[in-house]
């Protein structure tokens, strides 16, 4: 007989199911188990007097072993699981499960050193869900724009943001690095006439950092453009398609993460506002009293990048809040300058950063000189032969898929990546 997913099964019929158990309730006379699979839950009712070989069984598991069921699913309104439970005709254990090595109190090292087993909670399966929910609609979104997916390698042969967080390996006979965004390949894209991608793949970063937003690997959605007038047209592109992904999100799962999680999917309005990096350490004092001395005022504090949530709020009524005009020195080599203003930004979400995105230098002789003026010539040489051709003016912006995820639920970055890398976690 074929399995059925539990939230698909069909009452007055013989259904077969598969799952976790759950719970056990082993009683005198009667028997109750709650079997899952990620689809949901049904309870299983054994009357120990008609069905003594499959009391006998069940006596002897704990929870979590993997069983399959087979029997009628009738209703019964007294069952507070959905009104339905299965009374089995038969039960096949397919993996006794050992007393659990943690509790629903671990913490959060204890869950990650044990990770196979946290994911199986119904928060984890929801978080993981409505992951590939936006992931999905940011993908639709694309294609509906005529993007098209590539792949890109993560072994490459020179850093690809800038000589420092690499990660560097052995590669045959000579030195080789992962991949720290898929930045420079995106653009020979741009050059090979591809006009507009999209990629969802691995990033590495060898940043010693211990906060709650960073990862050593991490998953990157990365988007380049082709045929831009301004930078301006890059945040747009990117303004909408969150806009779309959030929408499906609240739709598809909105109210489950409200139940599970007290959290609202909010679908932000268009356009995101937009601010000068200087006006916004202008208005964090003038409202706030918040002040940096002149030197960090050439970047986003993190003290500043977290009062942006109260800022965009009150000023703009806004969860995203967009920033520009950054100087020369805190931004990249490739990106374009007007002015010797690099035309780029950061999207700040809920006091987040979540975005780096810019118009490229797409012309040679202006691109060698800004990876000239930052010592990086002979190393990015490879880089500056894709514009040596003819290549469109274009740009583009990288998201983080677990930064993201975090921000949705409000949890910290080791809970929303599936296997968490850091410092100090290399395995499972």
């Amino acid at each position: 007989m074929e399995r059925t997913y539990i939230n698909e099964v069909k009452v007055g019929e013989k259904n077969k199911i598969e799952g976790f158990l759950e719970n056990i309730r082993d009683k005198k006379t009667m028997a109750f188990i709650v079997v899952k699979d990620t689809s949901g839950k049904i309870q299983v009712t054994i009357e120990k007097e008609k069905c003594p070989e499959v009391a006998e069984i069940i006596s002897g598991l704990l929870p979590h072993s993997v069983v399959a069921v087979t029997g009628e699913v009738v209703a019964n309104d007294f069952v507070k699981l959905g009104g339905i439970e299965m009374i089995p005709e038969d039960i096949e254990v397919l993996s006794r499960a050992e007393a659990l090595p943690m509790g629903d109190d671990a913490n959060i090292d204890t869950r990650l050193d044990y990770r196979w087993v946290d994911l199986r909670t119904d928060k984890n399966n929801l978080l993981y869900k409505a992951q590939t929910c936006m992931i999905a609609a940011m993908r639709e979104y694309c294609l509906k724009q005529n993007f098209v997916e590539i792949h890109t390698p993560k072994i490459i042969a020179a850093a690809s943001e800038s000589g420092s967080d690499v990660f560097e390996l052995k590669y045959f006979d000579t030195k080789a690095y992962l991949a720290q965004s898929p930045q420079f390949y995106k653009q020979m894209a741009m050059a090979g006439g591809l006009e507009r991608i999209f990629e969802t793949g691995p990033v590495f970063r060898a940043e010693k950092s211990f906060t709650n937003k960073h990862a050593t690997e991490f998953t990157g959605f990365d988007i380049e453009m082709s045929y831009i007038d301004s930078f301006e047209d890059v945040m747009k592109f990117e303004e909408e398609l969150l806009t779309y992904a959030l929408k499906k999100l609240a739709e598809e799962y909105g109210e489950k993460i409200k139940e599970v999680y007290g959290k609202e999917v909010i679908v932000p309005t268009l356009p995101f506002p937009r601010m000068k990096l200087l006006d916004i350490y202008k208005e964090l004092e003038e409202r706030y009293g918040f002040t940096v001395p002149e030197s960090e005022k050439t970047d986003l504090t993190t003290e500043a990048e977290r009062m942006c949530k109260q800022l965009a709020m009150d000023k703009f009524g806004h969860e995203f809040l967009f920033v520009t005009d950054f100087p020369k020195d805190k931004r990249a080599f490739y990106h374009m300058r007007k002015d010797g203003i690099p035309q780029g930004y950061d999207l700040i979400w809920k006091g987040c950063e979540i975005t780096t995105g810019a118009q490229r230098e797409h012309r040679y002789e202006q691109l060698k000189a800004q990876a000239d003026e930052k010592g990086l010539g002979e190393d990015v040489k490879f880089y500056l032969d894709f514009f040596r051709y003819g290549c469109p003016p274009h740009g583009g912006f990288g998201l983080g898929v677990d930064r993201l995820t975090m921000i949705i639920f409000d949890l910290a970055i080791k809970e929303t990546e599936f296997l968490f890398r850091g410092p100090n976690r290399l395995t499972p």
